[in-house]
């Protein structure tokens, strides 16, 4: 039997796992969800003798169910390959009493690369099973590392163009040298006058633009999404906890069915959304521990059961998580409303118009499993410090914000269950942050290549390719516009 797809908005929109990658977002503006979350069909023993790309295969089959085993095995076999600089291709190492899953050693350095590698596999399919005949049109906002990786793995795939915008002054400097300096005759970057939040409600409101819908056809075109927003990013991610597990009871260092927290930094809500599709799908989690930074909307909700987005934008030094719109938070909130499709869309109604939403003590018993808390700034900067100090190992800006605030939880709850923390991105793509933290004064002065090197000194860890190839790549985006601006820019590149 093949798993529906609902959207979150609509209870009459219903599709197919690959209609729902195809179309990213429901014509609603609603997101696509499955109608149940499906168990694993698979032992513990079984997976712990499994590698990557089996492990994804056995989670992934769950979900999309009108792919033909044929299919998604090609697809999983071309997105995680040698892109990845481990054969693991997301190891697990042990530091100071938690389990780090490095999930950032894919071709962009950042976790975005454990889905976008394979999201152009599944679309292609995806388009061949639906008789799509339109060039694909990837539109994506980016707080950073979605960009990057999204432009990595749409680069030169026939029948795709991709167009990235992403806020001008709101990413590191690293993240936006990765972007502009990307290759590929169908690649398109766009800094905007605005911040990520801003990007995010442009690219939704030209997805609901049926006016553009029917111009872009006319021109042989049709928009789909490469955000997290897209299922097709979503249930890739789920793979990873699965196998984080299976890796943690095939070393011994978990019993058989014992329960593990994971703590995952999260801006869109859709990493940690993913740990919950695991956990309901039958592995063992108890906590789901959700990291924000001082943009802590997700912190407030969890505290006071009100989404509030009516406050001050900060821009921090771990910009993937500057989100004050966490698009998937949606998801959860369908399914704690009991799918209930019409109550869903009253909330995102009301954080349209008035920018908040209260849900209902019900629904607020139901996320008992969710902890959650936030790192300021200083703290952030702490934690990489002293973790360096006392390990050797070194963490980026939004990994450490996970770390601090599992560091929060366990001192107020005294639980010393075992721990995944998601690590995010590697240290070398917020070079500066992190060597600031560890030695300011050591290390103000220096260039940021100069500090690149220096940390893989210090860490003992060789530079990533991602970053020896931009250290003299050409400028080849240079494209600034304001938010409104964004659908004129959209038709300009494709000659429209």
């Amino acid at each position: 039997m093949d798993l529906i797809y609902s959207s979150t908005r609509n209870a009459k929109e219903k599709v197919t796992a690959s209609q729902a990658i195809l179309k990213g977002l429901a014509e609603d503006g609603g997101l696509f969800v499955p109608d149940t979350i499906p168990s694993l069909d698979v032992t513990i023993d079984e997976l712990a003798d499994m590698n990557y790309q089996e492990v994804a295969y056995a989670v992934m089959k769950q979900f999309l169910t009108d792919f033909t085993e044929e299919e998604l095995k090609n697809c999983i076999k071309s997105a995680y390959d040698s892109k990845f600089d481990t054969e693991e291709i997301a190891p697990l190492v042990d530091a100071d009493g938690a389990y780090y899953l490095e999930l950032f050693h894919g071709p962009t350095i950042a976790f975005k690369d454990m889905a976008l590698s394979i999201l152009p596999h599944l679309l292609i399919t995806a388009a061949r099973k639906n008789q799509v005949k339109n060039d694909i049109v990837i539109l994506t906002a980016t707080s950073g590392d979605t960009g990057k990786a999204a432009l990595a793995g749409f680069a030169d795939v026939k029948g795709t163009k991709i167009i990235v915008f992403y806020p001008k002054n709101g990413v590191s400097p690293i993240q936006e040298k990765q972007m502009v300096t990307q290759k590929g005759d169908n690649t398109f970057v766009v800094g905007i006058n605005g911040n990520f939040d801003q990007a995010q409600t442009g690219v939704k409101k030209m997805f609901q633009d049926k006016d553009l819908a029917a111009e872009m056809d006319k021109a042989g075109y049709q928009f789909s999404s490469a955000n997290s927003i897209n299922i097709g990013r979503l249930v890739p991610q789920i793979a990873y906890y699965v196998y984080a597990y299976a890796k943690l009871y095939k070393n011994g260092a978990i019993k058989k069915d014992e329960k593990i927290n994971v703590t995952v930094p999260t801006g869109n809500f859709g990493n940690i959304l993913a740990a919950f599709y695991a956990k309901n799908m039958g592995l063992p989690i108890a906590k789901l521990i959700c990291a924000s930074n001082e943009n802590k909307v997700l912190y407030d909700f969890f505290s006071t059961g009100t989404y509030d987005k009516n406050r001050e934008f900060i821009l921090t030094s771990s910009p993937s998580m500057d989100i004050l719109i966490s698009s998937n938070l949606e998801r959860l909130i369908y399914r704690i409303a009991g799918n209930d499709a019409a109550k869903n869309k009253e909330f995102m109604t009301m954080l349209t118009g008035e920018g908040k939403y209260a849900i209902t003590p019900e629904m607020r018993e139901q996320l008992k499993d969710f902890y959650g808390n936030y790192t300021n700034e200083a703290e952030t900067a702490e934690v990489i410090k002293n973790l360096y100090e006392k390990t050797g190992y070194v963490i980026d800006t939004h990994t450490a914000v996970a770390a601090g605030v599992y560091g929060k939880y366990k001192k107020e709850t005294g639980d010393t269950t075992k721990t995944v923390i998601a690590s995010t991105a590697s240290p070398f793509k917020f070079t500066r942050s992190v060597m600031d933290a560890i030695d300011k004064e050591k290390y103000d002065a220096m260039s940021d290549f100069e500090l690149v090197d220096e940390l893989s000194r210090i860490a003992n860890v060789k530079v990533p390719n991602a970053i020896e190839e931009i250290r003299s790549a050409k400028v080849l985006h240079d494209t600034v516009c304001e938010v409104n601006e964004m659908p004129s820019v959209v038709k300009k590149f494709l000659n429209m």
